[in-house]
């Protein structure tokens, strides 16, 4: 998977938590992907593709190619 190359931004794990009546009875492991597209950016007059996330793009860190 891939990672934000602005923010960094990349895999979360933890546990999906199954509740049985008011006791935790199992754990699994899970992963939170972040939400990454692959666009192209106007960078100083040359154009690269890269991978940034959704978050990063509507705060227009970085101009889109058109």
């Amino acid at each position: 998977m891939a990672k934000c190359e602005i923010c960094e931004k990349s895999i979360l794990t933890g546990h999906k938590i199954s509740i049985t009546r008011s006791h935790v009875s199992r754990r699994s492991n899970r992963k939170w992907k972040p939400n990454v597209k692959r666009i192209r950016i106007n960078d100083n007059g040359t154009v690269r593709s890269i991978h940034i996330c959704t978050r990063c793009l509507r705060s227009g860190t970085v101009t889109r190619a058109v």
